[in-house]
C-alpha cells in the first residue's frame, strides 16, 4: 500500500468514516472500472482549469453521465474550461493521471482546487472513489463523504449535469 493511500485511510479513521476497500487491477477509465464489477457508486471525477489557468476545479458527477465543459463554465461562472495537465494535476492535487479523486483534496494545503458536485449525487447513498491510487477503490457514503469535504475545507458549489 502506497503513502498516497494510507495517508486517505488516516483521514478516514480521523473522521470516523467507516468504508469498504475494494483492491484491483490498474484502471483509467470508468470503462475499465465497469469491468471490474465494482459497485455501481463509481463517480467521475474531473480535473479541469480556467482559460487564464489560475483557476482550479474538480468536477464530481455519477459515472453515467457525460460532462459538458462549456455547460458547466456557465454555471459556475468561469470563462472556458479544460482539462488540466498531467503536471498541475500533480501540484495541486499530488495525483497522477487515472487516479483523480476527491480524496487528493488532502494535499490541497493551500485549497486552491474548487469543487464542483452534481446535485445528482445526493440521491446516492453512496459513493466510490479511487483512495489517490487507482489499484483499488473506497465506498463511503454521501454523507460521510460530505463530512470529509467539510473537512477539507475547499469551496464547494453545486451544479445540475
Amino acid at each position: 500500500m502506497t503513502q498516497e493511500e494510507k495517508k486517505v485511510y488516516g483521514v478516514l479513521a480521523e473522521l470516523n468514516i467507516p468504508y469498504t476497500r475494494y483492491e484491483h487491477p490498474p484502471v483509467y477509465t470508468i470503462e475499465e472500472m465497469k469491468s471490474l464489477n465494482l459497485p455501481d457508486s463509481m463517480c467521475k471525477n474531473l480535473f479541469v482549469r480556467n482559460q487564464k489557468g489560475d483557476k482550479h476545479y474538480l468536477v464530481i458527477l455519477e459515472h453515467t453521465k457525460k460532462a459538458d465543459l462549456r455547460k458547466l463554465a456557465e454555471q459556475i461562472g468561469s470563462g472556458k474550461l479544460s482539462f488540466a495537465s498531467e503536471k498541475r494535476l500533480q501540484k495541486y492535487l499530488g495525483l497522477k493521471p487515472g487516479s483523480v479523486s476527491p480524496f487528493g483534496l488532502i494535499n490541497d494545503s493551500e485549497k486552491e482546487v474548487e469543487v464542483v458536485i452534481d446535485k445528482d449525487l445526493a440521491d446516492s447513498g453512496e459513493v466510490s472513489f479511487h483512495p489517490n491510487v487507482n489499484t483499488a477503490t473506497v465506498t463511503i457514503s454521501y454523507g460521510d463523504f460530505e463530512e470529509y469535504l467539510k473537512w477539507c475545507k475547499n469551496s464547494i458549489t453545486y451544479v445540475r449535469i
